[in-house]
């Protein structure tokens, strides 16, 4: 056979360009009888390491290269009339030193020459060309274009500068044959070089999508980089469908005349080796005082931490941990890790930057709790060292910090002057094109209709993983569409070949890298918004060996350290938080009320009622209900809140498990209680139990099928020594080890980290107890983290007045620059008033410390720098109220203010050119420290309430003295079913991490109403010229955008009008990325409910209720008026203990909601009614789970 390889390939890391996936490429190179293949993709290294790896897997060779972008002039460059245009050049490492100077020159096509894309120059590749390959590229090649713009001596000229920068057969030029008129011309031309100059000739194939078939999804694909049409002439496209991976056969055939070029291909191969090393630490050293050993200035920094954590009479057991660990951390190589990090903690502490408690399996650590990276005694909460770090695994140990997020930055800063700037980077993240996405992108490239591609999108589930195939399995409706419906197939396949491509990079939210020697010998760098970022991902870098930190930023944290400075400064207290006591009745006794807003994890409706059901007394219970509240575990709930309430209940598999389950009340919660029970019923070492664990969490059949053996029989060793003991050695029945080995492997795959949930626990408790405690404080503090975010601060502020604490609004004597507290109240700062920018506020607070209080409006003007201060502020904080304490309505203020202004303004232009002041009555000289000028109002009233209400809302984004639906509140919540808290979207640090978005029961198409004062109104035009409307509906806890299409405008167009107060009665519509808004179909006026009222007052109330149910009972069932469920297992016994109806159970509260369940029993011939609280908002993940678990003949809607 002979031999060919691919030098010119673009993977799907040429992003929205190339169209092969590297997972499917190496079989494919195998199928088709070649033993090598390059990565070439445009201007970076993104796909290297993985391309490497897999084509290693395959028994490939991997030849690492990239076609980079060539700059006109010098890279630095950048003039749009002549630098936008570039060329290509494809680089190939020969051999390591290649490979570090390729990473160097797309380095620095990124740092220095980005114009549109990363571009080096001849300074560039004449500096790093050793251990390069270079090949002169396609149609876009510097060679080629001068060809094609028939200047041949410039052709020459550049080919041979690029032999004289790479070397004699280190350069060649790059035939290509893909029907393409064009490329005839640049092959006739190269091959007359190639004989005029002995530079050698190469074929490739300009590779950009796996099998010729793929060429329309990869013409697609450019659309969708180019935002086009399919249709559209004028864009950027292939004019071949010819650029797939070919086999040597069809590379033949092409180059039948030109064989050499073939042989050159392979002899490139040949020559082209690179080794990447994984798993060999590059760990920047820990600069340690006076030469001292490093593991020896660890371990003393560990003992000395290990007195002040648990005193000089600290446990053998504490010091037999210490040592256990600190010797796995040297033998593993990992001293100057714990160095380095427990370095910049400390930095950060003794800077005043507030640290959290701990993140992740790191909570396990005693050393890290000794050293103060975290904050919890993993002995206290029994936590595993394993979890974290493994010595029969071998992996970087992943110690994330959680920093206030106002301050995180300067740590990274001490990061970055203490190792170097060229050793610290931030890591890259792409996004991919998940299902949905790439259903709509496709779509809109070939130009379907986007109802019709927003349907099919909408058909697909809206879960973490899914696949178009899974939604086809799953979604009947979607299946019968695809296989009856040619263009609807045709739309999926596309989306197919597609889904799961990058679609583009991005800078990871925490991620920090940290080399010993300049980052760039280890990975390629870019800029990211000015960031410097490497090209590798998070794990590809702890492959290669390099340090990575997650320094995140956690807005609870600083309102932690706010609210315990307001409590220091308002009461004279210190609060300690590394001291706070975890044990305090009425913290729990809050939390278990549902007064969990503003509290840490704990504050969404389905945690609070969570919180409430299982009315928490110690901080375990606080950790297994952040660890429970989540997609799988949740089956465990009623059982756990039944054990919990009845301890006597408990009844263990085998008594080894007591001390195991017992903190959990018998329910397996932690993956930590997954390792201790195959550790103690089985005598596995914490590091295989570890392994296990992973292996159970992955349902790794072969694996466990081997495990279970293992952990019922045991193991020995090829000399006979057991190994293993296994449960029956131990005194377990193997029908026990059985079941109990079964159980674990159900709950494996969603057991959480008790590490993490403990230090988030902690938070949560130190978050409740300061709300407890001092909660005007805790709330002012809670709303200063949220200034600008207008429908947190509105909610934050209805639980202030649900609590009892006044809302002040803003003023010119009390006001700080944010939220602060005043005599038990919360005073609005004035950085939150619209056009009083932060150096305004700034200005007029160091006045008033200066120079005493402002006496009256007049005082102020005089007394304050104008030139900080401006009309347009001025006039803000006079309708926001922050002069109503002066006792001058602010209708008169308004009056005068601009002439006050500008008569101060002349008066003190004056007074500086030694002439008088133009205000008749003054009790000093304009200018002095006395002066007040005096101003004549004019004799009007105040403003309506209604008008200062509103210029509330304008200046500060909400209503504070008021709202205009306070009076209305009963019926809006009466009759509404849905509020805007509803309507926000995306996980908040203050909610529990991946909580199933399905509890958010908006689903696409939902029928609902939503009572609120219309606050904005945009009126469009259509393509049709028909007019529709974009109202923002505002309730008492923030905004929904509501649609009006053109028929339900002309309707109610007397109703859309701003301030009204109305009811809206219309469908949920859900797009990804975006708050689900509402397509309106009704919209009443609140007076009709109130007519409906009075009304009643004449007639029985009945009557009343039925006449306004007519408008919005439709909208709480969404048509369906209850549920029939066919239970096919008995109940019997106790069910607390029965697995199915415990998960049953907790499905149904999951998705609470207003339409009636039945339950009907096969053995009673009858359907009974279920509990109010088990009643469910219909939707079709739901149904889909219900019919799933139960069977769908099972699940009856009606």
């Amino acid at each position: 056979m002979k031999k060919f390889v691919h030098l010119h390939v673009h993977t799907e890391y040429s992003l929205l360009d190339g169209a092969v996936r590297i997972n499917e490429l190496m079989p494919r190179v195998k199928e088709l009888g070649m033993d090598a293949i390059a990565i070439t993709d445009h201007g970076v290294m993104y796909g290297v390491i993985d391309f490497y790896k897999e084509a290693l897997k395959n028994n490939v060779k991997p030849i690492i290269g990239c076609e980079v972008y060539t700059a006109q002039r010098s890279r630095f460059d950048k003039d749009s009339n002549i630098d936008s245009d570039r060329g290509h050049l494809v680089l190939l490492a020969e051999n390591n030193i290649g490979y570090k100077n390729l990473m160097k020159i797309v380095s620095c096509g990124f740092i220095e020459g980005y114009y549109y894309k990363p571009r080096i120059d001849m300074e560039v590749l004449r500096k790093y060309s050793e251990g390069i390959i270079a090949l002169s590229a396609c149609l876009s090649g510097d060679i080629s274009i001068a060809i094609l713009q028939g200047n041949y001596k410039k052709a020459k000229s550049l080919a041979l500068e690029y032999r004289d920068i790479f070397g004699t057969n280190n350069f060649y030029l790059e035939l290509q044959k893909n029907n393409i008129e064009e490329q005839n011309l640049v092959n006739q031309n190269l091959i007359k070089l190639s004989k005029e100059t002995g530079i050698p000739l190469v074929a490739t194939n300009d590779v950009h999508y796996l099998r010729k078939e793929d060429a329309k999804a990869h013409d697609i694909l450019l659309c969708i980089q180019t935002g086009k049409r399919i249709y559209e002439e004028d864009r950027m496209k292939f004019n071949t469908d010819d650029v797939y991976l070919k086999s040597p056969e069809e590379m033949y055939e092409a180059f039948k005349n030109i064989p050499e070029a073939l042989e050159n291909t392979v002899k490139i191969a040949e020559r082209c080796n690179v080794e990447i090393e994984f798993n060999k630490l590059h760990l920047p050293e820990y600069d340690v005082p006076d030469n001292q050993d490093h593991f020896e200035y660890l371990k003393k920094l560990c003992m000395d931490g290990m007195i002040k954590r648990y005193g000089t009479d600290y446990s053998p057991e504490v010091f037999n941990r210490l040592n256990y660990e600190l010797s796995v951390i040297k033998e593993m190589g990992y001293v100057d890790y714990f160095l380095i990090v427990w370095d910049f903690i400390k930095y950060a502490k003794d800077n005043g930057i507030m640290v959290g408690p701990g993140r992740g399996s790191g909570a396990g650590s005693i050393v890290a709790y000794c050293l103060g990276i975290t904050n919890i005694d993993p002995l206290r909460f029994n936590l595993l060292f394993e979890r974290f770090l493994n010595p029969e695994r071998i992996s970087m140990p992943d110690l994330d910090i959680d920093f206030c997020y106002e301050r995180r930055q300067e740590v990274i800063d001490y990061v970055v002057r203490k190792y170097g700037s060229d050793r610290v980077a931030q890591i890259i993240t792409f996004g991919t094109m998940a299902a949905r996405a790439v259903i709509r992108d496709v779509g809109r490239a070939m130009d379907i209709p986007y109802a019709q591609v927003d349907a099919i999108a909408k058909m697909i589930p809206f879960r973490i993983g899914m696949t178009i195939d899974k939604a086809l399995e799953i979604n009947p409706e979607l299946r019968d569409l695809y296989e009856n419906d040619d263009d609807v197939k045709e739309l999926i396949n596309t989306s197919k070949i597609l889904e799961g491509m990058p679609r583009h990079s991005s800078t990871h939210a925490a991620g920090v890298v940290i080399s010993k020697e300049p980052l760039v010998e280890y990975v390629p760098l870019q800029k990211n918004d000015d960031v410097i970022t490497t090209q590798f991902t998070m794990g590809n870098l702890e492959e290669l060996g390099l340090l990575k930190m997650d320094f995140l930023g956690l807005r609870t944290l600083t309102v932690l350290r706010d609210a315990a400075e307001l409590v220091r400064k308002n009461h004279g207290v210190i609060v300690d938080f590394d001291k706070m006591k975890l044990d305090v009745p009425n913290v729990y006794k809050m939390i278990s009320e549902g007064k969990t807003a503003g509290i840490f994890q704990l504050e969404s409706n389905g945690m609070t009622q969570f919180m409430k059901e299982l009315k928490p007394s110690c901080i375990e219970d606080i950790i297994a209900g952040i660890s429970l509240y989540r997609p799988g575990p949740m089956d465990q709930i009623p059982k756990y809140i039944t054990y919990k309430n009845n301890p006597d209940m408990v009844k263990y598999d085998h008594p080894l498990l007591e001390n195991i389950l017992n903190v959990t009340y018998g329910c397996m919660v932690y993956q930590e209680q997954v390792m201790q029970i195959v550790r103690t019923l089985a005598g596995y070492s914490m590091g295989r139990a570890d392994l296990v664990r992973r292996a159970m969490a992955k349902k790794k059949a072969d694996i466990m099928k081997e495990e279970r053996q293992n952990f019922i029989y045991g193991k020995t060793d090829e000399n006979g020594n057991i190994v293993i003991e296994g449960a029956i050695r131990r005194g377990v029945d193997e029908q026990t080890a059985n079941k109990i080995f079964d159980e674990m492997m159900d709950f494996a795959s969603y057991a959480f980290n008790k590490s993490h949930a403990a230090a988030y626990a902690v938070i949560a408790y130190q978050t409740a107890w300061l709300k407890y405690y001092y909660p005007t404080e805790f709330m002012a503090a809670l709303l200063n983290s949220f200034l600008g975010n207008t429908d947190k601060i509105s909610r934050y502020i209805a639980e202030c007045k649900a609590m009892g604490i006044e809302i002040l609004p803003p003023d010119i004597n009390e006001s700080d620059v944010k939220f602060s507290v005043v005599n038990g109240k919360i005073r609005f700062g004035m950085a939150a008033v619209k056009n009083v920018g932060e150096q305004a506020v700034i200005e007029i607070i160091k006045e008033r410390n200066k120079n005493k209080e402002f006496s009256s409006f007049a005082n102020f003007c005089e007394r304050i720098n104008l030139r900080n201060v401006n009309k347009k502020c001025i006039e803000s904080l006079i309708k926001c109220g922050a002069f109503d304490s002066l006792g001058i309505y602010r209708s008169k203020l308004l009056a005068v203010f601009e002439k006050v202004l500008d008569r101060i303004h002349e008066s003190k232009r004056k007074n500086i050119e030694g002439q008088l002041s133009i205000f008749d009555i003054s009790m000093n000289e304009p200018g002095t420290s006395g002066y007040e000028p005096e101003i004549v109002y004019p004799d009007i009233d105040e403003y309506p309430s209604k008008v200062l209400l509103a210029m509330e809302k304008e200046t500060l984004g909400l209503y504070v003295s008021g709202h205009p639906l306070e009076e209305y509140k009963p019926i809006l919540e009466r009759y509404s079913t849905v509020n805007s808290l509803d309507f926000k979207t995306g996980t908040d640090e203050n909610t529990v991490e991946m909580e199933v978005e399905a509890s958010n029961n908006l689903h696409d198409g939902k029928l609902v109403t939503i009572g609120g004062i219309i606050a904005d109104k945009k009126i469009k035009a259509t393509k049709n010229d028909n007019l529709m409307a974009f109202l923002t509906l505002e309730d008492l806890y923030g905004q929904v955008e509501i649609i009006v299409f053109p028929q339900t405008l002309s309707k109610y167009q007397d109703l859309i009008t701003e301030e009204n107060i109305v009811l809206v009665k219309g469908r949920i519509s859900v797009k990804e990325e975006e708050e689900p808004k509402i397509i309106c179909e009704e919209i009443r006026p609140i007076t009709s409910f109130l007519n409906l009222q009075k009304d009643g007052e004449n007639n029985t109330e009945n009557n009343t209720i039925k006449k306004i149910n007519d408008y919005v009972d439709k909208t709480k069932t969404d048509k369906v008026t209850k549920i029939l469920l066919k239970l096919p297992f008995k109940f019997g016994g106790n069910m607390a203990q029965n697995s199915k109806y415990c998960a049953l159970i907790a499905m149904l509260k999951f998705f609470r909601g207003n339409t009636p369940v039945y339950f009907y029993y096969d053995d009673e011939k009858k359907a009974k009614l279920a509990e109010r609280e088990l009643w469910v908002n219909v939707n079709p993940t739901l149904l889909s789970e219900l019919e799933e678990r139960l069977g769908k003949e099972n699940v009856k809607v009606m």
